[in-house]
């Protein structure tokens, strides 16, 4: 069986400052921490989660018309990232670490959808990041985050 890659982009704001969520790979503070003794399957788990989270946040605001231009990008700037997940994971990352030497999106293959085309791309990353913490956030607080005793469900 393959290696399943580690989602680290080098920023972990889980150890470095105590975040829920990792500012960099969006993955949860205990799956950083566990990440090198989980089986495959867990592992996988976090990545799919985190693809859906990515794509679902992206695929709104933004479109890759090309792939490999995507990836020559990625390779220009060395930044990693996992070719068997969706490429708008490869776009976050390439957002999260190289926004500040991108000047325009279409040079990497991607172009901004409705008013998100308008924006500047300081601020596009600032909204997407945004965003994805506050779903990353609010998936943890409803799947992990610790119950309080004697709330009933309403389900």
């Amino acid at each position: 069986m393959a290696v399943i890659k580690t989602p680290c982009l080098g920023i972990c704001s889980t150890t470095s400052f105590g975040d829920v969520v990792c500012r960099g790979c969006k993955r949860y503070a205990f799956e950083v921490i566990d990440w090198n003794g989980y089986n495959a399957d867990a592992k996988l788990a976090v990545l799919s989660r985190i693809e859906r989270l990515n794509t679902q946040i992206l695929e709104n605001k933004l479109r890759i018309f090309s792939e490999a231009s995507l990836k020559a990008g990625l390779d220009r700037f060395q930044i990693p990232y996992d070719e068997s997940l969706s490429p708008y994971c490869w776009l976050q990352n390439l957002l999260k670490k190289g926004h500040g030497r991108m000047e325009k999106l279409e040079d990497y293959g991607v172009y901004a959808l409705g008013n998100y085309a308008f924006m500047p791309l300081p601020e596009l990353c600032e909204i997407i990041e945004n965003d994805l913490l506050l779903l990353s956030e609010a998936h943890h607080a409803r799947y992990f985050a610790p119950r309080k005793r004697g709330h009933k469900s309403s389900s």
